[in-house]
């Protein structure tokens, strides 16, 4: 894919944007997870409260490294076991690194690094994590096309990141890091 559009979707996200773009398994919404109004704009376009939290997903362990300094060293093996890859991880976040706006209700925050090409060139371009969370509406089913995407949202997204879905068949599973309780399969 052309560097170009990743550099337009870094320049969106970084001006307070939100973003339509190809994931593991379904088209996801996303934005700077610390714009609080671009958060917020995001949720109200999918009319989705703040306290469910979203997950946020990133090229690499490094753009999220202050998320992990407190993790014993069973926990970060797990986590570099499974990343990059179609995993989920619920990491706790005692000294609050996550907005609130980002974690909802919860005191733990959802994570993934991706080995999706398009998000690991999005979020090298934007140079950090990016909101993640499925391109519908609250209650709808996650959309699997653009065309779909753009149904559902129109032009209430600032751009739609050209690319292909991932081969995964559903949504990635969620983790709880604490106890590897499985939180959706």
């Amino acid at each position: 894919m052309n560097q170009w559009h990743f550099s337009q979707a870094a320049r969106i996200l970084h001006g307070g944007g939100v973003i339509a773009y190809p994931t593991e398994a379904v088209w996801g919404l996303g934005c700077d997870p610390y714009n609080e109004k671009a958060v917020q704009r995001l949720l109200a376009l999918k009319k989705r409260p703040v306290d469910k939290g979203v997950i946020l997903v990133a090229a690499s362990m490094l753009q999220i490294q202050p998320l992990l300094n407190h993790l014993d060293n069973e926990s970060l093996a797990r986590l570099k076991s499974s990343w990059p890859g179609p995993n989920t991880w619920l990491i706790p976040d005692p000294t609050n690194i996550i907005p609130s706006w980002i974690k909802g209700q919860h005191t733990s925050v959802a994570v993934r690094i991706s080995a999706h090409p398009g998000i690991v060139a999005m979020c090298n371009a934007f140079d950090g994590p990016v909101v993640s969370t499925s391109a519908n509406l609250s209650g709808t089913e996650p959309a699997k096309t653009l065309l779909r995407v753009s149904t559902y949202f129109g032009h209430g997204l600032d751009y739609y990141l050209p690319g292909a879905l991932g081969d995964s068949a559903q949504p990635t599973r969620i983790q709880d890091l604490r106890d590897s309780r499985v939180v959706r399969s």
